[in-house]
């Protein structure tokens, strides 16, 4: 009899237990009192944690268009250990009541990609989301010359980028990629009105290194094009820095709720204005709401007005506290009001299986 293409939720925590019992009897014997020195104990736990990765790498991998013809919404978080830490990805989904089915974790270019990263969030049943940044991170400021994208689209960074496209093509299962999001802002080196860019190069940029990934064999890749919301700034129009459907698999937005009373403030005058030049699947890839009078009202509203849109792939609750970067704290997890409101609004949308794993 065929495999079922998508595995049910029942089978994921079936196989999740499975393994957490083949994992806890190993973790007992590392590290019994009568078992080898510090040093040994420790080299052979990241054996057994390699040798896991090495096995889910080595399972059939789901196909790109697997993943993306998957039904219903995929909720998302991002956290600020993500995707290493476990307890984190369990503690949203035990606040909410339902496992996220994509986890999204930022890697900026002086950093190199990591194959390990891709097996460990499969293994939490969600599809790894990487917003990959052109920049040294944020201590260095929105202008950062060593990053401008005419250094980009010249070839300056064509090595690291044909590794990280080598990388992902060889552990062969699906990845997101959200490349140089907020595009349309004033706050990161990428702008085109930052770091001496110029008009074009955007697009140019988002072009060229989509093309080192197609001509490193790195098709398993889905490319989400994520501008910020146009309310901050309507003047930047949005349609010349699209790079094209051929280029993009889903379009993004990064929206959170300080002032909004209802979800459509928020989303969409932008989504109005994005579908005016694509029809692709849209994914809200940051979203939260500030404190207050409007905070468990604009959740209710979010998922109504997210189950009125067919054309919505899912979306990613940015998990962060002030002190962990967020401009407030947008934490569902340590507001047990707030994660019931979540839940509550999970429950009344059609939420997309975990991918396949």
């Amino acid at each position: 009899m065929a495999r079922h293409q998508y595995e049910s939720p029942r089978t994921f925590r079936v196989w999740m237990a499975a393994n957490t019992v083949v994992v806890v009897g190993l973790a007992v014997w590392i590290f019994s009192p009568s078992a080898q020195d510090p040093d040994t104990t420790q080299a052979t736990a990241n054996a057994v944690v390699q040798a896991e990765n090495r096995r889910q790498a080595e399972r059939p991998a789901p196909t790109k268009e697997e993943i993306l013809a998957i039904p219903g919404i995929r909720f998302g978080v991002s956290t600020p250990q993500a995707p290493w830490s476990s307890a984190e990805i369990d503690k949203a989904a035990k606040a909410v009541g339902a496992h996220p089915t994509m986890v999204q974790y930022f890697v900026k270019w002086t950093e190199e990609f990591r194959p390990d990263s891709v097996p460990q969030t499969y293994k939490q049943g969600a599809l790894p989301v990487i917003s990959w940044e052109p920049w040294a991170g944020v201590k260095k400021g929105p202008n950062q010359s060593l990053y401008s994208l005419e250094k980009i689209i010249g070839g300056q960074y064509d090595s690291y980028i044909a590794r990280f496209a080598a990388g992902v093509r060889d552990q062969r299962w699906p990845v997101a990629i959200r490349l140089a999001h907020e595009m349309n802002g004033t706050w990161y080196p990428w702008a085109e009105r930052n770091s001496g860019n110029h008009a074009g190069d955007y697009v140019k940029m988002w072009r060229h290194v989509h093309d080192i990934f197609v001509a490193a064999g790195a098709t398993n890749v889905i490319w989400i094009w994520s501008p910020n919301v146009i309310t901050p700034m309507p003047q930047v129009k949005l349609d010349p820095l699209y790079p094209g459907d051929d280029y993009v698999d889903w379009v993004g937005m990064v929206g959170y709720a300080i002032q909004e009373s209802t979800a459509a403030q928020v989303y969409q005058s932008t989504l109005d204005a994005i579908r005016k030049f694509t029809q692709k699947p849209f994914v809200i890839t940051e979203t939260a709401v500030e404190k207050g009078p409007r905070q468990l009202p604009w959740i209710a509203d979010f998922f109504k007005w997210m189950s009125t849109r067919p054309d919505m792939a899912g979306f990613i609750w940015f998990n962060y506290s002030k002190s962990e970067g967020g401009r407030s704290d947008w934490r569902f997890t340590d507001h047990p009001p707030i994660a019931e409101a979540v839940g509550q609004g999970l429950k009344s949308v059609k939420l997309a299986p975990p991918p396949r794993h």
